[in-house]
């Protein structure tokens, strides 16, 4: 067999394996909110209170610090912790936005916060979130700084002409694995100060 018949072998196994891997991590859990109503692209929603696995960013920027606050919080669930134990990947990544930025991971809904191993790393803090009403913008594709400020201009202009009050900041929730290809999901949120 020619060389290159080989590499076309190994590199066609690869990509059908990440494919399928793709495919199981379609399955994570994601929090169970509830849709109030929608506003055009925007959908208004209910989340529960969620537990937080988050680290600080150095600057609210996605190009720049996104990679680092994900490995870093991944290090956590993937045994970064003083019992050693591996948690489960949850969906949606969280990245928010403002003065102080931090990416989080939310647990999955199993644990309470006296069930979660201490993280190893000081960089790593366990949140208690309380439940909160969030106006949310989806988009496709792959994520850039420059997308995730376009989206976040268009939900705050609908959330402007709805005379919706926000506060906090804003948050951008991946749900995809780098090496997802096809039906990428981003979101751009904000939390309302309620939803009418």
């Amino acid at each position: 067999m020619k060389p290159w018949a080989i590499i076309t072998i190994v590199i066609s196994v690869i990509l059908i394996g990440l494919l399928l891997y793709s495919f199981k991590l379609r399955d994570i859990e994601m929090p169970k909110y509830r849709v109030i109503k929608k506003l055009g692209e925007v959908e208004i929603r209910e989340y529960p209170s969620l537990i937080l696995a988050q680290t600080s960013l150095k600057k609210p920027d996605y190009d720049e610090e996104g990679s680092n606050g994900f490995r870093t919080v991944a290090g956590y669930i993937f045994g970064g912790n003083q019992s050693q134990q591996k948690i489960a990947m949850t969906s949606p990544v969280i990245m928010t936005m403002g003065d102080s930025a931090s990416m989080s991971f939310v647990m999955p809904s199993e644990y309470k916060m006296q069930d979660l191993p201490t993280p190893s790393s000081n960089q790593v803090k366990l949140i208690q979130e309380n439940a909160k009403i969030l106006a949310v913008i989806r988009f496709g594709g792959y994520s850039s700084s420059e997308k995730i400020q376009k989206y976040a201009d268009q939900l705050y202009l609908e959330l402007k002409n709805n005379k919706l009050e926000t506060r906090g900041k804003l948050m951008y929730m991946g749900y995809n694995a780098p090496w997802d290809v096809t039906n990428r999901r981003n979101e751009v949120a904000i939390e309302l100060v309620k939803a009418e």
